[in-house]
C-alpha cells in the first residue's frame, strides 16, 4: 500500500457541501475526490482541454463575424443600390418646390425613424425577414416549373 501525506485545507462550505454530495453519488471518500480533482487540475491534458475548449469558442466566434461581415456587405449593397435607384428616378426640383419637399421630408424622416425605432423595441431584423424570404421563395420554386411560360427552367 502506498503511504500517502495528510494534508489540511480549508474550503468555503458550499463546495464542501459539493465535495461531500460528489463522494456520496459516487460512493467514494472526500479525499478521493479531492484527490482526483487535483490531479486533474496539474495534469498536462487539462491544459490541453482548456485550449480545445477555448479553440472551439474563437472557431464560434469567428463564423459569428463571418455572418455579421455578409450581413454589413449586404446591407452595403442594399443601400448603394437604392440611393443609385432615387437619385436615377428623382427628377430636381424647382426652387419654389423644394421648401414645401423639405417640410414633407423632414416629416417622412421622422416617421421613418418611429417605425425605425418600433423594429429594433420588437427585435425584428431585415436581414432575419429577408432570409426568411428568400428560404420561403426558394423551397417554393424547387421543382416547380409551372409559374414559368412554357415549363422553362430560365
Amino acid at each position: 500500500m502506498q503511504t500517502k501525506t495528510r494534508m489540511n485545507v480549508y474550503f468555503d462550505p458550499a463546495l464542501l457541501k459539493q465535495v461531500e454530495a460528489l463522494a456520496l453519488r459516487r460512493d467514494v471518500s472526500k479525499s478521493a475526490v479531492i484527490e482526483a480533482a487535483v490531479a486533474s487540475f496539474l495534469s498536462a491534458d487539462a491544459s490541453e482541454r482548456l485550449e480545445a475548449v477555448f479553440a472551439r469558442r474563437m472557431d464560434k466566434l469567428g463564423r459569428q463575424i463571418d455572418t455579421l461581415d455578409e450581413d454589413l456587405a449586404i446591407l452595403g449593397e442594399t443601400v448603394s443600390l437604392f440611393i443609385r435607384f432615387w437619385l436615377t428616378v428623382t427628377p430636381p426640383l424647382s426652387e419654389t418646390a423644394q421648401a414645401s419637399s423639405r417640410a414633407k421630408g423632414a416629416e417622412r424622416f421622422d416617421g421613418f425613424l418611429q417605425s425605425l425605432g418600433r423594429r429594433l423595441a420588437t427585435g425584428d431584423r431585415f436581414l432575419k425577414e429577408l432570409s426568411r424570404d428568400v428560404d420561403s421563395l426558394r423551397r417554393g420554386s424547387i421543382g416547380s416549373d409551372s409559374d414559368k411560360p412554357n415549363g422553362d427552367p430560365a
